[in-house]
């Protein structure tokens, strides 16, 4: 489990988390939606240990870093590391050791060729590869299925519900609420730096509804298409 208390995160004079607080459990997957800027990143560099913050946050492990695979919406690489060696780079990392890639290569990329020559979607596939690999114990995802194409989505779908019957805990931002709604028991939705809504499966309907009403209005409107 990883608990959040009285998470608060300011750049300057911008407070971006505002005393959150919520719980994350094994074997459960949450999603977490909201606006640009809303501080869905923030709050996983935060989980992930990349940010300084206030508040606590706790977990089943003595050090929680250790034990995340964190998918950033824009990977980073080196310009001069192929795929293979950006795989092999992470599980080092971990101390684990890989007698082969080539057939952990479920997304068919060219892991021989430089990393910062990908696509946006390979360089994303190949990132989600390497923390897989690692056996981590929980998962970030941030925006796993944008940039990708529809049959990579649908593997990165399964790998979620495998995941899950693994007993690991996963958490995924993402602005296509479908996905959502096809992986995760819960969704949280993020605003004004906290969490403002927390809403289980048989729900799922009612926030999508409730957000359209919100979001949509009468902007459509204001746009007078003829």
């Amino acid at each position: 489990m990883i608990t959040l208390k009285n998470i608060t995160k300011s750049y300057g004079k911008k407070n971006v988390l505002k005393n959150m607080s919520a719980s994350f459990k094994k074997g459960q997957v949450y999603g977490i939606i909201g606006e640009n800027g809303s501080g869905k990143t923030t709050l996983f560099r935060c989980i992930s240990g990349l940010e300084n913050y206030s508040g606590k946050i706790e977990s089943d492990f003595k050090i929680l870093k250790n034990h995340i695979g964190l998918l950033m919406t824009e990977p980073y690489f080196f310009s001069k590391i192929t795929g293979k060696e950006y795989i092999r780079l992470l599980n080092n990392a971990r101390q684990k050791k890989l007698t082969t890639i080539e057939t952990n290569n479920i997304f068919n990329l060219p892991l021989n060729k430089y990393a910062s020559t990908y696509s946006t979607g390979m360089k994303k596939k190949l990132a989600l590869t390497a923390i897989l690999l690692q056996g981590n114990d929980c998962f970030i995802l941030d925006e796993p299925f944008n940039g990708v194409d529809i049959q990579s989505n649908i593997i990165i779908t399964e790998i979620i519900h495998k995941l899950k019957k693994l007993d690991k805990t996963v958490i995924i931002a993402s602005h296509i609420y479908s996905t959502l709604v096809e992986t995760c028991d819960e969704i949280h939705h993020l605003k004004n730096g906290n969490f403002a809504k927390k809403v289980s499966k048989k729900d799922f309907g009612l926030l999508e509804a409730e957000m359209k009403e919100i979001t949509i209005g009468t902007n459509v409107k204001k746009l007078e298409i003829d």
